[in-house]
């Protein structure tokens, strides 16, 4: 029977502790999360700033439904682009001081649009034959990494350590001095092809997903430059948080079109919405216009999304409270942390071994951003904590590999703008209950009797 290794897969991830499941939802308020008909403090949430539920954000909404109705109708080119579309973008790209902005459904259609218009099964360029190159993070985001393999036949992926510029740089230098090979004729070309007459991206982003750390975007940019590539930026978890006005790093670091070529950026995030954009020069949105077939060929948004998405772009930056407010809560969070369990794992540090983490055992990293990885190492324990913390009132997503490295099984913790000094309290207290439920089992104690908060 065609496909009948299906459920030996799901067996097979089941028994190494990695099946993933969905949880239902009902309602949340105010960091409260109602699942399967249990309350529980939500530290699982991206809505960083509590935009999500803005009364602001909301209204707008209607508005935009009362005026668009409930979906755009068609595709961007056909009669999907309104005037909400463009008004969004046009803030983008002004915002982030780049000459135009464009719309995508999500973050991950953005990602795979960029690398598979970047780098076409049939070259738009003049060098017909060259193959191109594509260098991220060992970190980035899964979406531009699955997009850039599927463009293999194109441009080659090449990964650097997480935040290494040395590496970076080695690596760059090993793409100069390399001759090209014609992608379909697999023929020799000129041997002293260098970076300038290359295609090569470099690929980074602003804050990390599942470390919450920064990369060095102003070395990075340099380095970019010193090799004639483009250098991209995928800040989904800087945009609505950093910089004056909420555009996030390249704001904050005040990065130009020329250090910073490509930008993507989502609204599902701080921003409480949906969707995505990408910003750069005009010649590279009019590129995408024509050649991205993510863009082309999906409905576009819904121009009421489009509305409520701004209002919550202007609101951010007209309300430094929700920012301040989160990095209070960030500061407190770890000093918290830090006085009860003492432990900071180097965040920048390869830590495929993880011999020195023991049953029980929590270690955080060194992120200053909202995203606060409490490592474990285990997908076992991970998921165990995780409970732990459910048992207790406290809805904390384990994560595991291959989403992370091996050995850097964590929970997620998520702060937001909505939580109290209180909600933190109770989660350092859930997680130290916890963790001594895990040392007894580890130890063949038994589990203690739960202690689960009422919401």
């Amino acid at each position: 029977m065609a496909f009948n290794w299906l459920g030996d897969s799901l067996s097979a991830r089941a028994q190494e502790g990695l099946l993933r499941q969905r949880h239902r939802q009902q309602y949340e308020k105010d960091s409260i999360i109602c699942i399967n008909g249990e309350h529980y403090l939500n530290f699982s949430s991206n809505d960083y700033l509590g935009m999500r539920q803005h009364e602001g954000v909301l209204q707008s909404w209607v508005e935009g439904l009362a005026q668009f109705g409930g979906g755009s109708g068609a595709s961007p080119l056909v009669t999907g682009h309104t005037q909400a579309h463009l008004a969004l973008e046009a803030y983008i790209a002004d915002g982030l001081n780049r000459e135009s902005a464009l719309l995508f459904n999500s973050g991950f259609a953005a990602n795979q649009a960029l690398c598979m218009a970047l780098f076409p099964h049939m070259s738009h360029a003049s060098r017909s034959g060259a193959l191109g190159h594509i260098i991220a993070d060992k970190l980035m985001h899964a979406s531009f990494l699955e997009g850039a393999q599927c463009v293999s036949e194109r441009a080659k992926l090449r990964r650097f350590k997480h935040n290494d510029l040395n590496h970076l740089e080695s690596v760059l230098s090993g793409v100069c001095n390399t001759p090209m090979l014609a992608a379909d004729a697999h023929s020799e070309i000129d041997a002293n092809f260098n970076s300038s007459q290359q295609d090569i991206l470099i690929a980074s982003e602003g804050v990390f997903s599942m470390d919450g750390d920064a990369a060095p975007c102003k070395d990075m940019a340099d380095i970019a430059a010193k090799y004639n590539a483009w250098f991209m930026l995928d800040d989904a978890h800087g945009m609505g948080v950093l910089g004056e006005n909420g555009f996030g790093t390249v704001e904050a670091l005040g990065l130009s079109q020329q250090q910073v070529p490509v930008v993507m950026g989502t609204f599902g995030k701080a921003v409480g919405t949906a969707g995505a954009f990408i910003a750069g020069s005009q010649t590279l949105i009019d590129y995408l216009v024509n050649f991205s077939k993510h863009y082309v060929y999906s409905t576009a948004m819904p121009p009421a999304q489009a509305v409520a998405t701004l209002y919550s772009l202007t609101h951010i930056a007209s309300d430094t409270a929700r920012r301040e407010l989160l990095t209070n809560n960030i500061s407190y969070f770890r000093e918290s942390f830090h006085k009860r369990f003492g432990q900071t794992l180097d965040a920048n540090k390869e830590s495929d071994n993880s011999d020195h983490i023991t049953f029980g055992t929590i270690t955080l990293g060194t992120s200053q951003s909202a995203i606060q990885p409490v490592i474990v190492g285990s997908p076992e324990r991970a998921v165990a904590l995780s409970e732990g913390l459910k048992q207790r009132g406290i809805w904390a997503t384990a994560i595991r590999q291959p989403t992370v490295p091996k050995n850097q099984d964590r929970l997620r913790i998520t702060l937001t703008a909505k939580h109290t000094t209180q909600d933190i309290d109770v989660l350092i207290d859930a997680l130290e209950l916890s963790v001594n439920g895990l040392n007894e089992l580890s130890c063949g104690v038994g589990s203690e009797p739960s202690a689960k908060r009422e919401a």
